[in-house]
This record gives C-alpha cells, sequence and structure tokens, in this order.
C-alpha cells in the first residue's frame, strides 16, 4: 500500500486535486482499481496536508435484472470507515434488453457517469474521484489516436459546470502491474464484473496491442505518457 499511496500523493500534489474541505464520492465498482483507491484515499486521510471527507458509492447495472452482490465493498467501507451508498440501476437493462447496443461500452459508460454525478452531488459531494489509472491513460490516448484520428485523453482533473462537480484521478500515476499487486496483498475481494462484454472491448485489445509493444520495444509505454505529459494533452502538463 506504500508504493500506492505514494503515487496518490503525487498525483493530489502535481495536479491539485484535493483542497480543505473537500468532500470526496470514490466510484466503487468493486474492480481492483476502484477498491485500491478508496483503500489508499481512506489511509491518506491520516497524514495528508489537506484534509478531506469520503463517501463511497457503488453503482449496480442489475445485469439480468438481477440485484448485484456487493457485500465485499460494504464490509471494506466498514473497515476503513467510509460510508457506503449502492445506487441499483436500469444500465444493463437499458443498453442490453432495450437498445440492444452492438457497442454498449460507449452508452453504458455514459450513463454510470451521469448515475454517479447525481449520487455524489446527493451526498453533498463537490468530488468525484475515479479510478482511472496509469495504463488506462496510456490506452485511451492511443484509442483516440486510431479510432477517432485526434490526440486526446481524458484529464486528471476536470469540473462539470453542468453538475457543478469536480471529476479526479488520483491513481494515474500508478501502474496496473502496482494496483493488481497492491490488491492481492492486502486481500482485497474484487466483484466479479458479469457484463457481457467483459474482456471483449476495444480497451482490452489496445491493452493487448500495448502489452505486445512493450514486450517488443521495453519502455515505449513510458515514452507515451511523456509525450502526453510534454505536450500538455488535456492538462496532463508538467507544472
Amino acid at each position: 500500500m506504500q508504493k500506492i499511496l505514494g503515487y496518490i500523493r503525487r498525483a493530489c500534489q502535481e495536479f491539485d486535486l484535493i483542497e480543505d474541505g473537500d468532500k470526496i464520492a470514490v466510484g466503487v465498482s468493486g474492480g481492483k482499481d476502484s477498491l485500491v483507491l478508496l483503500a489508499g484515499l481512506a489511509r491518506m486521510r491520516r497524514f495528508y496536508e489537506k484534509k478531506y471527507e469520503l463517501f463511497a458509492v457503488t453503482l449496480d447495472p442489475r445485469f439480468g435484472k438481477e440485484d448485484g452482490d456487493y457485500s465485499a465493498v460494504e464490509r471494506l467501507c466498514a473497515e476503513l470507515d467510509v460510508p457506503f451508498t449502492l445506487v441499483p440501476t436500469d444500465i444493463a437493462e437499458i443498453v442490453f434488453d432495450i437498445r440492444k447496443e452492438p457497442s454498449p461500452c460507449s452508452l453504458c459508460a455514459k450513463m454510470r457517469r451521469g448515475a454517479l454525478h447525481d449520487a455524489a452531488k446527493s451526498l453533498g459531494c463537490n468530488k468525484l474521484a475515479l479510478g482511472h489509472n496509469y495504463d488506462d491513460a496510456i490506452e485511451t490516448f492511443m484509442m483516440n489516436l486510431f479510432q477517432e484520428g485526434r490526440i486526446g485523453c481524458f484529464a486528471p482533473m476536470s469540473y462539470l459546470s453542468r453538475k457543478d462537480i469536480t471529476v479526479i484521478r488520483p491513481l494515474v500515476f500508478a501502474p496496473e502491474h502496482a494496483v493488481i499487486s497492491c490488491a492481492k496483498r492486502n486481500g482485497f475481494e474484487i466483484v466479479k464484473s458479469k457484463c457481457p462484454a467483459d474482456k471483449h472491448t476495444t480497451r482490452q485489445t489496445m491493452k493487448e496491442f500495448l502489452s505486445a509493444l512493450e514486450h517488443e520495444n521495453h519502455g515505449v509505454k513510458q515514452r507515451i505518457f511523456g509525450a502526453m505529459r510534454k505536450g500538455n494533452i488535456d492538462r496532463w502538463g508538467y507544472r
């Protein structure tokens, strides 16, 4: 956990992600990234120079119109002394049954973002923390380049004026292998995704492509990330 705390603290300081008095909702899907992010932010409260409150929010897409089991997330929240909110939704039914989306990820992500923003606001939070890691940033940049022909990525921090909430991504310096290691070492119970598209997405294809590229050209991901920062792509620039 010490390495993860270092990555989180660095991101918070470099991008000014957290301010005194912030009320932060953490989007917790039950996957490794969100669990590690939640635990890291919860433990960082003890020593970080800015004081903040945390709230965990889990959206249940309700695959097969059945409630998901997020008891593992609830137990972790109790251990970390973080209030837990479970929000049932009809996202799975809308995306897969009603709309029958051939490429469901885009609509699903849009609906999840909207539901998370609303849940965070209902809890009185001014910020929403998401668990995107270092590898996610590189994959998103490359997906935008290859598929849309544009230079862009999500930002480490972005203010959404329509919702009056700021989205932060404190895990952006943490490589995926460090997140996986942390989750295993701490015995976090992963909630397995029931999404029919899981492991069959464009992101998964890009992940495998970059892994092969890294194997052949060691350090290529680091160089891509460095280029994003040097070019100040979507506020990724150095101070």
